[in-house]
């Protein structure tokens, strides 16, 4: 190749425009082409898929029916236990007698819905050969083996009404276990790697305890006479102040992962449970100021329906958090800058 012929076309072969600029013309050149516009992303923004278009996570087997109805049932019997021994040591058997009865038929459907979900009674069995501290699983079964016979052991004195001195003592043991009853399932959620019930761990116990307050309450208000419905009535309320706000203040907290609340079926349903809760809270009190039977039973009512609305509702968020890999991913990718800071 002639001195001329690099001259003219540069190494023979190459593409015109496509030269490698070096030194003070390339500064210019990049300073043009810099000039009034922002720098443009080389990478697309990633796309949240998973191979083969599964989610990141498996979503829960549950089946919603059987286990959002155990979340429900276990804390109506944890909380109207508690209600039973207050009944008992005031001397309102009026509102202790349906308590117990209540309390005793809760955890029984609630059993049956786990068995069903499980499969073999020998599945729940199992989980009995040991004691483990750390599972919420473990210890959740523990407690419900030791809280079941003293609530229908209360519930059959009761009926029987004899071996009143044992009743009495399986009523207020009853009620020692009650708040574990009807909390602990929170706390076995929040175990879990479900985004939207992994990161409410703080606040879910509470909102837990608030729907279990309400629907005992509320079981109470339909069920005892209105004269010595009193205590139902402030536990209604209380119940539904720590379960409303408890609920705000975790989605608050939650950020991105309080989004599956928000949306389709889930919002629906705490939407209805924010407002039936309420509702019923109104009612029981201007029910106690009236004396009105007809309120009381329509306040019941809405407390019993919106504490179910809850659970469902917690347990459809959580299912739809774990099909979309957005609510795994973008937390997981947060912490990691936050650490990295």
């Amino acid at each position: 190749m002639t001195g001329s012929e690099v001259t003219r076309e540069g190494v023979r072969g190459a593409r015109p425009g496509r030269e490698a600029l070096t030194g003070a013309q390339a500064g210019r050149r990049g300073r043009r082409r810099g000039r009034g516009r922002g720098e443009q992303p080389m990478v697309p923004d990633a796309a949240f898929s998973s191979y083969y278009g599964k989610p990141v996570l498996n979503k829960p087997t549950w089946k919603p029916l059987d286990i959002a109805g155990y979340l429900y049932l276990g804390g109506l019997a944890g909380a109207s236990s508690l209600l039973a021994a207050g009944g008992q040591a005031t001397g309102r058997p009026g509102l202790a007698a349906p308590a117990k009865l209540g309390a005793a038929g809760a955890i029984s459907l609630s059993l049956a819905a786990l068995v069903h979900d499980l499969g073999r009674p020998a599945r729940f069995l199992n989980m009995l050969r040991v004691f483990k501290p750390t599972s919420p699983m473990s210890v959740g079964s523990w407690v419900l083996s030791g809280y079941a016979p003293l609530a229908l052991t209360a519930a059959a004195t009761e009926v029987a009404g004899r071996y009143r001195l044992l009743g009495s003592a399986a009523t207020a043991a009853a009620a020692v276990l009650g708040p574990a009853v009807a909390t602990y399932t929170a706390v076995l959620l929040s175990d879990t790697a479900v985004p939207s019930w992994h990161e409410g761990y703080r606040e879910l116990p509470y909102v837990f305890a608030g729907s279990a307050a309400s629907a005992a309450a509320g079981l109470a208000l339909v069920t005892a006479p209105a004269a010595e419905a009193g205590p139902a009535r402030r536990l209604a309320v209380l119940g539904a102040a720590l379960e409303l706000g408890a609920f705000r203040t975790m989605k608050r907290r939650m950020g991105l992962l309080a989004e599956p609340f928000d949306r389709g079926r889930p919002r629906t349903l705490l939407r209805a449970s924010e407002a039936l809760t309420a509702g019923g809270a109104a009612l029981a009190l201007l029910s106690g100021t009236l004396r009105d039977r007809r309120l009381a039973v329509a306040a019941g009512a809405a407390l019993l329906t919106g504490s179910a609305a809850l659970r469902f509702g917690v347990f459809h968020a959580g299912v739809a958090s774990a099909e979309d890999p957005k609510y795994t991913v973008v937390p997981q990718r947060e912490r990691m800058e936050a650490r990295g800071r």
